[in-house]
């Protein structure tokens, strides 16, 4: 997993897997992957996937990188208090998870609790074979 900054103030997690490197040949088996280890872990509660090339695409006014055949992203929740209620501002989480034809990208905003990102990235890291 590599951190990066996106548009100078978002921290983002991300990998880029290539087809060679993964079991997976679709967005959609690996959201299938990530629905599994959310609906597995003790806290996390699925909430939705959202098709965001569909969405994108529909659109009159769209604009997507060539090349992108599919982009989705799979929300849920970590949340397991509410100590303040700007928490709510940070979750839910997503992980966004995009086919460029030879690799996947998949990549999550940091979360404030350093465990949910630990989860996170192993979950992604488990995409790729013999991990």
């Amino acid at each position: 997993m590599k951190k990066m900054h996106f548009k100078d103030k978002y921290l983002i997690y991300t990998t880029k897997i290539f087809k060679d490197e993964t079991d997976f040949k679709s967005v959609n088996e690996i959201m299938n992957y990530l629905k599994e280890k959310i609906y597995s872990h003790k806290i996390a509660t699925y909430i939705a996937t959202f098709d965001h090339y569909s969405h994108t695409s529909s659109l009159v006014e769209s604009n997507i990188a060539e090349d992108i055949k599919d982009a989705k992203n799979i929300i849920f929740c970590f949340g397991k208090e509410i100590p303040t209620p700007i928490v709510l501002g940070v979750r839910p989480r997503s992980i966004g998870v995009v086919d460029l034809g030879d690799s996947f990208v998949v990549s999550f905003m940091e979360a404030p609790n350093p465990t949910a990102n630990e989860t996170m990235s192993e979950w992604i890291l488990g995409i790729k074979k013999d991990n």
